[in-house]
């Protein structure tokens, strides 16, 4: 049975189209747009324990943690031997000190991942203005395009310059 010219074309269409509305999600999507919740974003609260008598218990907090809050960072400092207390936001440990010094030694910015975080809002904003389109696309990648290092052309870089650098996977072809 010999296929004919509409039905060869109609057969290569629909599998182009399936192949382009099938691929691969990145984590670079910056939006969920199924209008549910993030089923991965929940963590269930750790159990409820029994004090060993009430006059030992804390003061409320208002705002503050609760003590049956989950905490995978200190979590898995713990669980790999570290010590969780030294994750406590805004203190530098004595052991870094040096190198956040040395670091910041021309000024630094106290609030720089909310400035950085305002200004990526606005670029995205900024460089997604009249585009709409018909199929998704990844955002991250198109405004980001420009300022994507080529990894292969800073190692080749760094050699010519005789830096010593580790070995690297041949390049894609």
């Amino acid at each position: 049975m010999a296929m004919k010219l509409p039905h060869l074309v109609l057969m290569f269409g629909m599998t182009g189209l399936v192949a382009c509305t099938t691929s691969d999600r990145t984590l670079h999507q910056m939006r969920n747009n199924r209008g549910t919740p993030e089923e991965f974003a929940i963590v269930p609260n750790k159990p409820l324990q029994m004090p060993q008598s009430f006059a030992e218990l804390p003061t409320p907090t208002p705002g503050s943690a609760n003590r049956t809050d989950q905490t995978p960072v200190a979590d898995a400092v713990a669980a790999l031997g570290g010590n969780p207390a030294q994750l406590a936001v805004g203190e530098v440990p004595g052991r870094d000190a040096a190198l956040v010094n040395r670091a910041s030694r021309f000024g630094r910015e106290g609030n720089i991942r909310t400035q950085l975080a305002v200004e990526d809002a606005q670029l995205r904003r900024d460089s997604s203005a009249f585009n709409w389109k018909l199929f998704k696309d990844d955002e991250y990648n198109k405004v980001y395009r420009d300022q994507i290092l080529n990894p292969y052309a800073a190692l080749n870089a760094y050699r010519g310059a005789g830096a010593r650098t580790p070995s690297a996977p041949p390049a894609a072809e």
